[in-house]
């Protein structure tokens, strides 16, 4: 008698075309340069990832508005806004994480201004500084003059983003 060969090649077995799924992020920026020359640097691979990234000059509620505006135009899988605490009251800053809340925007600001970002890359700091002290503490830390709105700081910073994550 003789046995019938199992089929080895059934469905389940068989190649499809398969692609990963891309993903699309869209950052928003208060700051016009500084924060996007930053954002503009990472390095992802870019058949997975596809990021959008805009620097608007606005304050965070209307940041926030522009955001929600132009997602009803176009499908991202996040979309993150991005500014300073600064100068803006209270009560626009709050009304903007707010809002960003309830629009399901993700939102990243810092506690004075962008450069603490980048002063975390080297130290933690658990105390309020102004401004300007970023400006003075990056010079030391960078050993040269820090240049705002620099399109090469992600690069010099790169090595050290573990650090800024923990602190």
């Amino acid at each position: 008698m003789s046995k019938k060969k199992k089929n080895t090649r059934g469905y389940s077995s068989r190649k499809v075309d398969t692609r990963e799924v891309r993903q699309r992020f869209w950052i928003l920026c208060e700051g016009e340069k500084t924060e996007p020359n930053y954002f503009r640097s990472f390095r992802v691979p870019k058949n997975v990832v596809e990021i959008t990234i805009h620097g608007l000059g606005e304050n965070p509620s209307k940041l926030i508005d522009s955001a929600k505006k132009l997602n009803e135009k176009e499908d991202y899988d996040q979309i993150w806004c991005v500014f300073d605490r600064d100068d803006w009251s209270k009560e626009d800053f709050n009304n903007a994480i707010k809002n960003a809340e309830n629009w399901e925007l993700k939102v990243a600001y810092s506690n004075e201004a962008f450069e603490l970002w980048y002063v975390l890359h080297f130290e933690f700091l658990n105390s309020g500084i102004p401004r300007s002290d970023y400006i003075k503490k990056l010079k030391s830390l960078l050993g040269h003059k820090y240049q705002k709105n620099s399109e090469t700081i992600y690069e010099e910073l790169f090595d050290k983003q573990l650090t800024a994550i923990k602190n």
